[in-house]
């Protein structure tokens, strides 16, 4: 069978697979990493399968259109996002307008958390995937085109008869190793050159080394609509061998992400990968997405076999706004945490935002301090962004704070990450204006500068990515508001 797999256009670099989907301040953008993934899957089972990232290469709506049409596509899987949603239908549509043929459905949170109201956009859309998919695009291509048998699809929602119908849920994947390395699908697929994430190295590969996370975050749409409160992991053995993969195969690689919402749940596993690393010489940097519960003992095996900069999700530095949000953590131990990885040796890539409940203008200050105290490598402040089928999106809708529903409204006209929530403590504009005032604190500090100065002196490497970044963040630092 043919396969479009399409992460559709919108605003230039769209990062439509990030958590938080926007054009990035620092000139990130993601791998369409769930959709490369399913690709692979589809790949081993022989079907014949085309994977478009549009907002990566540039491509038109006009030019989504014409390759569909060349292709002709048994089955269209388009990739959606909140803040996209109705642009993203839209293009789903238009290309069943043009392959009536195709069967065409969308996939991703927002339309998993709301199946029916994104079926009801559109009803020429021909179904939803829910949460995690490639195993549901597997069985679909197996029964198409005999629609009648879409009941026996778990997973899916769709229309019958005028109805929308709900089948039940899938069972996650339980054994991960058994996916296809996602760095072999970048590669056939991919210009690897056209994606950039500004923590890391450039050029860098996103990997995923396991699924699902443990964290109980209400802001988090991923384990909620996505992948499960329960983290499933790759074995070691199986992420070693992608790490040669990449190395042997994908030699202008400087640096692999491994962007996990959380790698080191598990640090048993973490430290046997990292043996594993060590013993086969591998000398491909890496970072890594970890909390700050992360020991001391786990880091200084983590920098022995090639970890450069952890990424950080701090939030806050208050505590009742901590656990508020079930963050997990305390501020005293996130200052514990920040101490063992300067003495790793291991950088930082810090992570704030701003409005979650019980934030205060004095708590964002907070936040703030720690931060410049901390003067992490990167570090970057976002307004709270509340996503459908989160349990913060339900607490802004039910007491009144959304300031718009119109999903287009998440993003400022420039496609940046806006603001919908003001609670009585602070509005929407106060939020958006405290991040932008915190990156100018932070990044135009002396004592930033002053060590981004001599980092970069000692380290070649890490210029590249910087002024790579700089080029794009520039233009934003400095603007007046």
């Amino acid at each position: 069978m043919k396969i479009l797999m399409l992460n559709p256009p919108y605003f230039p670099k769209y990062s439509r697979f990030s958590r938080s989907p926007a054009v990035t301040k620092s000139g990130t953008i993601y791998y369409p990493i769930w959709h490369a993934y399913a690709t692979g899957v589809l790949e081993k089972e022989d079907h014949e399968v085309k994977l478009i990232d549009a907002p990566a290469h540039g491509f038109s709506k006009k030019d989504c259109y014409s390759i569909a049409s060349n292709f002709k596509p048994d089955m269209v899987v388009v990739y959606t996002s909140t803040p996209s949603i109705y642009n993203d239908i839209e293009i789903a549509r238009e290309i069943k307008e043009l392959i009536p043929q195709s069967f065409v459905l969308l996939t991703g949170p927002h339309v998993s958390a709301l199946p029916v109201e994104s079926l009801l956009i559109d009803k020429r859309i021909d179904a939803i995937a829910l949460r995690e998919y490639d195993i549901t695009l597997v069985e679909l291509a197996s029964i198409l085109p005999k629609k009648e048998r879409l009941n026996e699809i778990k997973g899916i929602a769709y229309i019958s008869n005028g109805k929308i119908l709900s089948n039940p849920e899938r069972e996650f994947i339980a054994d991960l190793d058994n996916l296809p390395f996602v760095s072999a699908v970048y590669k056939k697929h991919l210009k690897i050159e056209n994606y950039f994430y500004a923590h890391c190295r450039y050029p860098v590969v996103s990997i995923f080394t396991s699924r699902g996370c443990h964290g109980k975050c209400n802001y988090c749409v991923y384990p909620e609509q996505m992948f499960g409160r329960k983290q499933r992991q790759r074995s070691p053995e199986n992420i070693v061998a992608e790490f040669e993969y990449i190395k042997k195969e994908l030699p202008q690689v400087r640096e692999v992400l491994i962007d996990d919402d959380t790698f080191s749940f598990n640090q048993e596993h973490t430290i046997k990968f990292c043996e594993l690393m060590i013993k086969n010489r591998i000398k491909l940097p890496w970072t890594v997405e970890c909390r700050a519960t992360l020991k001391y003992e786990t880091m200084v095996m983590m920098k022995r076999a090639g970890c450069r900069l952890i990424v950080v999700g701090f939030e806050s530095a208050d505590n009742d706004v901590l656990r508020n949000m079930k963050k997990g953590l305390t501020f005293e131990r996130m200052r514990e945490f920040v101490k063992d990885a300067k003495k790793a040796n291991i950088m930082i890539h810090s992570c704030f935002m701003a409005g979650n409940m019980g934030e205060t203008k004095e708590t964002l200050q907070k936040s703030l301090k720690f931060a410049k105290e901390i003067n992490a490598d990167t570090c970057q402040f976002f307004p709270l962004m509340v996503y459908p089928g989160t349990e913060v999106y339900e607490w802004a809708k039910s007491n009144g704070y959304l300031t718009t529903d119109d999903y287009r409204k998440w993003l400022t006209e420039e496609g940046l990450h806006n603001c919908v929530v003001s609670t009585p403590e602070l509005s929407a504009k106060e939020l958006v204006n405290f991040c932008d005032y915190a990156r100018r604190k932070y990044y135009l500090s002396p004592n930033y500068l002053t060590y981004k100065f001599f980092k970069v002196l000692k380290s070649p490497e890490e210029m590249k990515k910087t002024l790579k970044s700089m080029k794009t963040f520039s233009k934003y630092l400095f603007r007046k508001k």
